[in-house]
This record gives structure tokens, sequence and C-alpha cells, in this order.
């Protein structure tokens, strides 16, 4: 199933998802390099909320560009399959290997808005990332590693420790909770 038709049969779980939903299916249709970073209005991004095995911790980055404790993500670049952009992504800011899909299916979606920032030297300008979550299980025996050039740590914490260690308010309220809300009520 294509990721279009996979949003389409998602089921948003608050007013945030359903106002999401819409202008993110707007935009797939009108826009189609959304996919790529070319698209310097919007495009298409994938988190994980990575779970160790027994779903009571979650691996997050100290982001270097937010400052703050983050999950893992990044941008699609032209892979459609959002959920491996979201696996290669965690893989890479965390060092940890074997990691899996919870459930394969879009656990979460969210246009999140970013600030004009430097990066590698050349500025990028705000835009609003079209996110879509999902759901990972990792080990938390694996052994960490920083990703220089993004992050400056890597660490497990209690799920309501993740939104304690973030700095970001409108991420802890509107997405980090919701995330964990979801997860108790075995969405």
């Amino acid at each position: 199933m294509d990721f279009k038709q996979q949003l389409t049969q998602y089921q948003p779980y608050n007013e945030q998802e359903e106002c999401d939903k819409a202008v993110m299916l707007s935009l797939l249709d009108a826009k189609p390099d959304i996919y790529t970073r070319e698209n310097q209005v919007a495009h298409m991004t994938a988190s994980a909320w990575l779970l160790n095995k027994t779903h009571d911790k979650v691996l997050m980055i100290y982001h270097n560009i937010y400052h703050s404790w983050s999950w893992t993500g990044g941008h699609a670049d032209g892979d459609r399959d959002l959920l491996a952009v979201a696996k290669r992504e965690a893989e890479e800011e965390t060092g940890v290997t074997d990691i899996k899909a919870v459930t394969e299916d879009i656990f979460s979606i969210e246009i999140l808005t970013v600030d004009g920032h430097e990066k590698r030297g050349a500025y990028v300008p705000s835009h609003l990332h079209l996110n879509v979550t999902y759901l990972l299980e990792a080990d938390e025996e694996e052994v960490l590693r920083v990703k220089p050039d993004e992050n400056s740590g890597v660490k497990w914490f209690s799920l309501e420790g993740a939104l304690k260690a973030c700095t970001e308010p409108w991420m802890i309220e509107r997405i980090y909770k919701k995330l964990n809300e979801k997860m108790q009520k075995g969405e």
C-alpha cells in the first residue's frame, strides 16, 4: 500500500491529527516534490517513538539544533517508504541496529514548524515538516552512540521522564504526551 493510501485510511486520534491529515493530503496532491527537501515550504519526514522491549522506556537523542531531548527522525529525501525512513534515522542517530516495528501502521501524524537555521554552513529557511511517526522497538542493552553532526546525547528515559527531559513545551504538550497516551490506550 502506498503512503497516500495509508494516510487516507489513518484514523486521526484528536483534532490536531484531523487538521494535519487534511493539510497533508492536500499537499500530497498539489506538490510532487513533497518527499524531498527541494520543496522548501513543506516536506515529508518520519519519526520514531523508539521503545524498549517492555515498552516502559523511550530512546531519545539530544538534538543539536533544538537544544532539547527529542525523538529520532528525519527527512524522507525522496524515499516514499516512511517506515523505512523512521527505522534508518533511528539507527543512524542512536547506533542501535536491531530495530523492529511494533506495528507497520502509522502511529501518529503531525505538522511540525521548523525555524530557519544553519546546517552544514548553509542557511535553511523556516518550513514545515509533514511528519509521520511509527512505533518502533529496540533492545536497551545495545551500545548507544551519538551522531555528532545531529546530536550530542543518546539516552533511554522512562515515558514520563522523556516529557521532563524535553525543553520544547509544544512538543511535550502536543506530541510526546499524545504518543504516551496512545500507547497506554493500546492504539
